[in-house]
């Protein structure tokens, strides 16, 4: 059920962004924008911060080291880009426009990569690093899930 805000008449500023935050709890939400007039908002929520691998117990031997492969190369190096939400994957701002990303293209750190709507909410989606784009999982226009595979980008240093 779509949740559609007041008019900006009603209420203060605050109580605005305590309605988008609502809605970004109620929805499972990672980011939601709004605007009223020349007035807009972004929320995004903090990823939960990475637990670090616990110890192998020490009565499990080593494993073997594997021949590492050439950082150009290996996969491991490359950052995966997931979805953050369930939506419509857009790989543009509208139709007949640029796409934001191709693959082989360079991009910064912020740089928007591509829109995915969620309950008519626009989300953008931006590089955490500068890099490489290695390759694009999803077409135009696809649904996605969360969780799902979006990009591969090679860190470049800068």
């Amino acid at each position: 059920m779509a949740r559609r805000l007041n008019p900006p008449v009603v209420g203060s500023p605050l109580d605005r962004i305590r309605e988008l935050a609502a809605l970004l709890d109620e929805y499972a939400l990672s980011a939601v924008s709004a605007s009223w007039g020349d007035v807009r908002v972004r929320l995004e929520r903090n990823p939960a911060p990475a637990t670090p691998p616990s110890p192998p117990a020490p009565s499990t031997p080593p494993p073997a080291a594997a021949k590492p492969e050439p950082a150009e190369t290996s996969p491991s190096t490359q950052l995966k880009i997931e979805s953050p939400m369930v939506g419509t994957f857009y790989r543009a701002s509208s139709p007949g426009t640029d796409p934001y990303v191709r693959e082989g293209d360079i991009i910064k750190e912020g740089q928007i990569l591509c829109i995915i709507e969620a309950m008519k909410l626009m989300n953008e989606i931006n590089s955490d690093v500068d890099g490489e784009v290695v390759k694009i999982y999803v077409d135009n226009a696809q649904p996605v899930q969360y969780g799902e595979r979006l990009f591969a980008i090679k860190p470049v240093n800068v």
